[in-house]
């Protein structure tokens, strides 16, 4: 029996190894103590924002070479534009621009660091270089390849760098909270215990009545009331906090 080719196996194992990794939402915590959820963003759609840039690059040096024309002085300055662009395009973008070149913009992917932070200069310097190294043999197989195996679809570059590229996050538009008053809290509650109490408002009135009132119940520690009043007391509690 004939064996596979090597190019078939490596497909075979990327695919499942992709498979395997198709619910990549990781949780961080940053200095500042608030956990972010991150979602990273895969080969596909990598490929195609690294497509949009590539092509604004060589739209740069078109427009230059029309302005630049065919002397050996406008070649010179040619070959510089081309240098300079190809290395600071992205770095610029990533740097200014909360991550994003205009590729990444378009898919809706930024660069951030490992800690969920933007990229600054040394970050996005590094892994901009190491795209020399992701691009081996040809066609950037050795980043392919590093994505592929790794849980948060890294390539060689951003291990390095320690950055990540992943999926933008649409800040979420909070509805105000409608209350007959507003009531100070009794006692201090922590960051998660006021997110915990504001979420559980904005979801009350999906809940079913029975689930709501048991909810209810367990804050009489927080309202010293059960049931219906418990629940307009958080009410009132979390319009407060809203303000």
């Amino acid at each position: 029996m004939r064996s596979a080719p090597p190019w078939v196996i490596v497909a075979l194992i990327g695919t499942w190894c992709c498979c395997t990794m198709l619910d990549g939402r990781f949780a961080i915590l940053t200095p500042e103590g608030i956990s972010l959820s991150l979602v990273p963003a895969g080969p596909a759609r990598r490929a195609f924002a690294w497509a949009i840039d590539t092509f604004v690059w060589f739209g740069i040096l078109i427009l230059a070479n029309l302005v630049l024309g065919r002397s050996k002085l406008g070649q010179g300055v040619h070959l510089l534009i081309a240098f300079v662009t190809y290395w600071g395009y992205p770095i610029l973008c990533e740097v200014y621009f909360r991550g994003r070149t205009l590729g990444k913009r378009a898919m809706g992917l930024m660069v951030v660091r490992a800690d969920g932070l933007p990229v600054g200069w040394r970050e996005s310097t590094m892994r901009n270089l190491l795209l020399v190294v992701d691009f081996l043999p040809f066609l950037y197989a050795a980043g392919l390849i590093s994505m592929l195996f790794d849980a948060r679809f890294r390539r060689l570059g951003d291990i390095v760098a320690g950055t990540q590229v992943v999926y933008q996050t649409q800040a979420v538009q909070r509805q105000p909270i409608v209350s007959d008053h507003i009531a100070p809290l009794p006692f201090p509650l922590t960051p998660d215990q006021q997110r915990t109490l504001i979420d559980l408002i904005e979801r009350a009135d999906k809940l079913p009545p029975s689930r709501r009132l048991e909810l209810a119940d367990l804050a009489e520690p927080l309202t010293g009331l059960k049931g219906e009043a418990s629940l307009h007391r958080l009410r009132a509690l979390a319009a407060g906090l809203m303000r």
